[in-house]
């Protein structure tokens, strides 16, 4: 049974080490120095401040000073970071893991200031491991709670997505494999874009006590063609955009996640700022903020019209009214 090391105690990484440890995978949880405070409710309370249950017993939490320690004997390493701290992530720990067989990326979207996948940017600082990406419908509370949960695990090689993820499917945790690397990962960048839009709607509602739900649904289908659209145009498989990584992910995120809470602040009035801020303050990390830019950037790369993902970003970005989301209906 594979070794599995977890780096990064924000609330996906904790989520999927538990599953790991409860899974019968020798797991080790490695908080670096940005996650003191996580770490210490991890050491004091078993339990992640922001997920529902208690951390099996069998998950070994290690803090920065034990990093050789959490790596030892690693076969695949799980990297836990947003997109635009990737990078950061394996430089530090880059030496204790680059005999280990497998890389795996938790980040959703692209490196903001080079444009790059994180399959490229792992490539440049860490050439050796197999890389994979992981997406899907998959939220953080129910993946800790074991709620049955689908995943996709997508690699250049179908095989090394395969070895890598397999030890980790349970009943409770179902997995696909892929070999369309480039479709998941741009997945993963338009669907936070679409997931904080239909926030903006859940907060506009209660402002008004409507429910939008027909405006909600009219939204989604657009997010899920613009976000096809978006994937095609970058060489990923249109039947990875209408499966778990890009309509199932937009679903989920949409009606569950934090970008969908961040949208849902911003549509209740405050300012896309102070709406993160306050997320960030709770542990949050809001990485469909960074991608609405970089959703924009590629559009414009390739000529496309997505009014959708140009609505979320104007809203964030150009001080338009969150009222403003709905004109994407025109």
């Amino acid at each position: 049974m594979a070794r599995l090391t977890v780096f990064g105690a924000g609330a996906m990484g904790t989520a999927v080490a538990m599953h790991s440890a409860r899974a019968g995978v020798e797991t080790a949880l490695w908080a670096n120095r940005f996650d003191s405070r996580v770490f210490e409710r991890l050491r004091e309370d078993g339990k992640h401040p922001g997920l529902p249950e208690h951390i099996p017993p069998a998950l070994a939490v290690h803090g920065p000073e034990e990093l050789e320690l959490a790596t030892k004997e690693i076969e695949v390493a799980v990297l836990a970071a947003t997109s635009d701290t990737v990078r950061s992530l394996v430089g530090m720990v880059r030496e204790a893991i680059d005999d280990a067989p497998f890389v795996v990326s938790l980040a959703k979207g692209v490196e903001t200031e080079t444009g790059m996948r994180i399959s490229e940017v792992v490539a440049a600082e860490l050439p050796g491991p197999a890389f994979v990406t992981v997406a899907g419908p998959c939220l953080a509370s129910e993946l800790a709670s074991g709620v049955p949960s689908t995943a996709v695990w997508a690699s250049a090689s179908v095989e090394d997505a395969r070895s890598a993820g397999s030890p980790l499917v349970t009943r409770e945790y179902q997995l696909v494999f892929t070999d369309d690397l480039v479709g998941v990962e741009y997945c993963t960048a338009s669907k936070n874009v679409a997931a904080i839009g239909m926030g903006i709607l859940d907060g506009l509602g209660k402002l008004s006590s409507e429910t939008y739900r027909n405006a909600k649904a009219a939204l989604f289908t657009m997010a899920v063609r613009e976000l096809s659209a978006l994937v095609e145009a970058q060489g990923g498989r249109r039947e990875t955009a209408m499966g778990l990584a890009g309509v199932g992910d937009v679903l989920v995120t949409g009606t569950g996640g934090r970008n969908r809470l961040f949208g849902e602040l911003i549509g209740e009035g405050q300012d896309p700022v102070g709406a993160r801020e306050q997320l960030e303050a709770r542990g949050m990390s809001v990485e469909g903020a960074a991608s609405a830019g970089d959703v924009r950037r590629m559009a414009e790369r390739h000529g496309l019209h997505l009014p959708y993902h140009e609505a979320v970003y104007r809203i964030l970005f150009e001080g338009d009214e969150p009222r403003r989301i709905l004109d994407a209906l025109v």
